[in-house]
């Protein structure tokens, strides 16, 4: 039997273009976003280097530095998941594979995020 299909209908559901996108846009919005994160982030740094633990606790326990270290963690986990599902996606070619560490991704960011946070929450309130 011949197949009637048009070319069109042959790809449908194989995936969309839109999917894609955001993908584009959410990389390019926590990239520009860690820039100034990561500088602040850097001086808090440069200008912590030698203090002690009371010292860091109390740098960390105003709101302000806490919250901007904390969405430069959210911002750079962001892009790292979406960085290296780009990879996996264009460099890994068995399905099962890929799949397997599509979830790995996921998993090992959201882990990273969620001690790290924490670390940061338990130091800047002394829990």
């Amino acid at each position: 039997m011949a197949d009637m299909r048009t070319p069109l209908k042959k790809v449908e559901g194989l995936g969309s273009a839109r999917d894609g996108t955001i993908h584009f846009w959410r990389q390019r919005v926590t990239a520009i976003a860690s820039i100034p994160l990561t500088l602040l982030f850097i001086g808090f740094l440069i200008a912590m280097n030698g203090a002690g633990y009371a010292e860091m606790r109390a740098a960390l326990a105003n709101p302000l530095v806490a919250l901007l270290i904390a969405l430069m963690l959210i911002s750079a986990l962001i892009h790292m998941r979406i960085g290296m599902q780009i990879i996996i996606e264009d460099y890994v070619h068995g399905d099962g594979g890929k799949l397997a560490l599509l979830i790995l991704n996921t998993f090992f960011t959201i882990i990273v995020g969620v001690v790290s946070l924490f670390a940061l929450a338990k130091l800047a309130f002394g829990v």
